[in-house]
């Protein structure tokens, strides 16, 4: 049994059975409604959260299973005492290996949304048996971009010693200070959001995670990257998170023979996830 906790979204019946038209109005084969989809979520958050989670692609359960992974610390999964993607990894692969290898459909499509993103990719090159395509919104992966000036400068901010957290900061200062203090708003800070903080502040650090990209590249998976565009994000968030992460998809996807897709924003899959949706429906096939 995985070690960590998965909702499952179907809503196939509503839809006789993956046969009929979906909400889109495609018409699915029963193959590729079989096929399911496994998510795995970015910080503060969980796999079917509404603010920073994947509840906008609920609607996608209408031609296939969802699976919403729960990493360690997070939503419904256990505690852990400092969240790792290596470990992430390990559980993306139990999963997959739990609740689709006995379907034998050859491998769950996979959907990581920013230091997801970099545990699935992990995945993918441990197991790529299991994957059938790989779908990257946002990735962390900044490693594998640090030829790249925006990306090296980040890099070499934390490295060299950036301020980490304060001692006796409590999550629901650091939620406020990682939402309100660059401009956002800040969501109910509620006990599950803060135990979502918490696990983040004690997150590994994503720029100690070395990117696979030989083994990706040797898997020959069909790769969607996903960026937002970033044009309306506050100026601060904007220039510290969001120009690096645009040169890692476009650095990644360049890496990995993939497709970029860019979408208005700077949550893609939260602000926008009409326009994600429909990629993700047209990447599956």
């Amino acid at each position: 049994m995985a070690a960590v906790h998965v909702t499952v979204w179907d809503d196939r019946d509503r839809v006789g059975g993956g046969r009929a038209p979906t909400a889109s109005g495609a018409r699915v084969t029963p193959e590729a409604a079989a096929a399911p989809a496994l998510f795995v979520h970015n910080i503060f958050t969980w796999g079917s959260d509404s603010t920073y989670g994947f509840a906008g692609q609920r609607p996608l359960a209408d031609s296939r299973r969802l699976l919403m992974m729960d990493r360690r610390g997070y939503g419904d999964s256990p505690d852990t005492a400092h969240s790792d993607f290596d470990v992430d990894a390990e559980d993306i692969v139990e999963v997959l290996d739990e609740g689709v290898s006995a379907v034998g459909l050859g491998g769950a499509h996979l959907v990581g949304h920013g230091n997801g993103a970099v545990a699935a990719l992990i995945a993918a090159a441990c197991r790529p048996d299991l994957v059938r395509s790989l779908a990257l919104i946002q990735p962390s992966a900044f490693t594998a971009a640090a030829h790249h000036p925006v990306v090296a400068d980040l890099l070499g901010r934390v490295r060299d010693g950036a301020p980490g957290i304060p001692d006796g900061v409590t999550p629901e200062q650091y939620l406020r200070a990682s939402t309100e203090g660059l401009g956002m708003t800040m969501p109910e800070p509620t006990s599950r959001r803060l135990r979502a903080v918490a696990t983040s502040m004690r997150e590994r650090p994503i720029w100690e995670a070395g990117i696979p990209l030989e083994a990706v590249r040797s898997a020959a998976l069909p790769i969607l990257v996903i960026c937002g565009t970033w044009e309306r994000a506050p100026a601060t968030y904007r220039e510290h998170v969001g120009l690096p992460l645009m040169a890692v998809a476009e650095s990644l996807t360049d890496s990995l023979g993939g497709r970029l897709l860019r979408v208005p924003g700077y949550y893609p899959h939260t602000q926008e996830p009409a326009t994600v949706n429909a990629a993700l429906r047209e990447f599956w096939g």
